[in-house]
């Protein structure tokens, strides 16, 4: 293998799933349905809490600004993927692996933190009442949103460029069907220990510690729902939060299962499967869960629905 700058380097060849190219053909069908479903949903969720008044508050605020993540975290890797899986030379330019690399890391970073900020609107929300709208202020939501972006995108461009800067050795072959950390470490000519170390601290701070704080939240959360004495009260609280929960176990669980284990014989093939869920299927199911699960979406999509209707 030859050891080469990356500036010499014209592309990369994406493994994916060829391998099995009997399942090419049905993932193509899954992944354009999953996609075109993602796209629609995403953008009936921002569309709705931005038209719709009653939903003028902190709660879809921070949920628009997730299904805008999830909007972008699609398109990063689904239309290249969706070519892949119909052509014979399954390759991405150099450029355009740079380009899936950063936007995945700053995405991935930033929806750890905007999980974390939605728990603490909750817990605000249901463990504080009376002072909720002093406290969730619109310039505090402003800026933890913007903190959110700001540190994810900030933690990107620091991973990317350790990543980029390692000498690389032809064939520049990715066993994966985007470009990755873990998968580009494995292209690398000299040792990757270091960088390995590094991923391993990002993770932690970017996975742990917000999990950590969202499970504390949850914690004064349900204690202060049991003390609710009536039973429609517990069940909006426990409806809204039981949103965020199962979107937050879906993606810390594959996250976490993806950066924080010790590789083996099957990390190659796990790798690949939790990175379809958390950056594929998990964009798909967020604004179901929020909208099948709540009562203030679904008369916001009603209501909406019925102005189109009227202005025809």
């Amino acid at each position: 293998m030859n050891w080469v700058n990356e500036s010499t380097i014209q592309g990369f060849i994406l493994l994916g799933f060829s391998d099995r190219p009997w399942l090419e053909f049905p993932l193509f069908v899954l992944f354009l349905i999953s996609y075109i479903v993602t796209i629609f949903s995403n953008l009936t969720i921002i569309l709705v809490s931005r038209l719709d008044s009653k939903l003028h508050t902190p709660m879809y605020f921070f949920l628009s600004n997730l299904s805008l993540l999830d909007l972008c975290y699609t398109t990063c890797t689904v239309p290249q993927m969706l070519v892949n899986l119909r052509s014979i030379r399954k390759v991405i330019s150099y450029g355009g692996c740079v380009a899936q690399l950063f936007i995945f890391l700053a995405l991935g970073a930033t929806e750890c933190l905007l999980l974390a900020v939605m728990s603490l609107d909750r817990f605000v929300a249901i463990c504080r009442p009376l002072h909720y709208s002093v406290i969730m202020h619109q310039r505090l939501c402003l800026r933890l949103a913007a903190a959110s972006w700001v540190i994810g995108f900030g933690n990107s461009v620091w991973l990317s460029t350790l990543t980029l800067q390692l000498p690389l050795c032809d064939p520049y072959v990715v066993d994966h069907f985007l470009c990755e950390v873990p998968a580009l470490l494995k292209l690398s000519c000299v040792d990757t220990t270091a960088n390995e170390a590094e991923l391993f601290l990002v993770s932690v701070l970017f996975h742990l510690i917000p999990l950590t704080l969202i499970l504390i939240s949850y914690a004064f959360i349900v204690q202060a729902v049991l003390r609710i004495q009536s039973a429609e009260g517990r069940q909006k609280a426990f409806g809204t939060c039981g949103s965020h929960l199962i979107v937050v176990s879906l993606f810390y669980g594959t996250a976490t299962s993806m950066y924080l284990q010790p590789p083996s014989p099957s990390s190659k093939d796990r790798g690949k499967m939790v990175s379809l869920f958390y950056g594929i299927i998990a964009p798909m199911l967020n604004p179901l869960i929020y909208t099948l699960r709540n009562t203030e979406v679904k008369e916001a999509l009603k209501r909406l629905a019925a102005r189109v209707l009227i202005k025809r």
